[in-house]
């Protein structure tokens, strides 16, 4: 039986928890956005969702954002249906993960993300491009430590 970890094995190294920074940049290379963030990302044994993943966001004027980002698996893909997203993940080789997906409160607005995990394991980079009707508007640079 293909399971989420046996079917995407790389994707299972990603498994704890994770804090870093996130930059947003407008599509001349502009900051729009900086922010800290804290993800926890969980493979369950039970239940409809083997991946959970839980992103934490905080700014330095006190604001702050939690998202569930509830995952089912098929196809060694994961895949969102959530009232935020609808997307999906992929392996690519040993170390990279794309993911794409589409914004439900921006019609038009779609993503592509690629995470590159470390060796080790204990250190990660994602980009994401943002496009709005076929055209590349925004960036996100991402730099994320395992912390457990």
């Amino acid at each position: 039986m293909d399971t989420i970890r046996t079917g995407m094995p790389l994707l299972a190294r990603h498994e704890g928890e994770w804090v870093g920074e996130y930059i947003h940049v407008d599509a001349n290379n502009v900051e729009l956005d900086r922010h800290a963030s804290h993800l926890q990302c969980m493979f369950k044994d039970e239940g409809p969702y083997p991946y959970y993943q839980i992103n934490t966001y905080s700014w330095p004027d006190g604001r702050r954002e939690e998202i569930h980002f509830p995952a089912t698996y098929k196809d060694k893909q994961i895949w969102w249906d959530t009232d935020r997203i609808f997307g999906r993940a992929w392996e690519v080789d040993d170390k990279t993960v794309m993911l794409t997906w589409t914004r439900k409160d921006s019609p038009g607005t779609y993503l592509y993300e690629m995470i590159q995990l470390s060796e080790d394991g204990n250190d990660r980079g994602r980009t994401w491009h943002w496009f709005e009707n076929d055209k590349l508007v925004k960036r996100t640079c991402i730099t994320e430590r395992r912390v457990k």
